[in-house]
């Protein structure tokens, strides 16, 4: 399950394509919301996701090459589980920089364009949005987000919410 989630991150994080996820995959994941959110903007999600590179580059690039491999990320993956802290204080700055207008939460149309600006495409998350929104309020909390966030990088079961935080799973 884990591989299967993580599989699709990574393709949609690997901007060119190359099988390897590496500091100018970021920098284009940035400069994708950068563009949808306004120039005002640039620099705090350019931060965020550098940081994020920084991060995984440093737990996950064993053979020091300056590049991540899916495999390099699945070793990293696997020990989340116990390091629940670590890992909701990434669904901190992610909520931050889906959160465009600063009220605290994320309407659906923010997650879409966290959805269709991971994936570099438009995307329907009309169907997908519901099954992430626990309490039914229309809007993703940052506790609900957190919780979220955990179930996917973290968890295992394939029925939990949080397997859907980047969209339906490929087949």
């Amino acid at each position: 399950m884990q591989r299967r989630k993580i599989s699709g991150v990574f393709a949609a994080m690997d901007v060119d394509g190359d099988g390897f996820l590496q500091e100018n995959d970021f920098q284009e994941l940035a400069e994708r919301w950068a563009r949808r959110r306004g120039p005002a903007n640039a620099k705090s999600l350019t931060g965020i996701m550098l940081s994020w590179w920084t991060t995984l580059l440093a737990a996950s690039d064993l053979d020091r090459d300056d590049k991540v491999t899916l495999d390099e990320v699945l070793l990293v993956v696997d020990k989340l589980p116990g390091m629940p802290e670590a890992v909701t204080a990434t669904a901190d700055a992610m909520f931050e920089a889906i959160d465009e207008n600063g009220d605290g939460l994320i309407s659906a149309a923010e997650y879409r364009q966290l959805i269709e600006v991971w994936n570099g495409r438009p995307t329907d998350t009309d169907a997908t949005f519901p099954l992430l929104d626990s309490d039914g309020d229309g809007m993703l909390s940052r506790d609900e987000f957190a919780a979220l966030w955990l179930e996917f990088w973290a968890g295992d079961d394939a029925e939990a919410p949080g397997t859907l935080v980047f969209g339906p799973l490929a087949a």
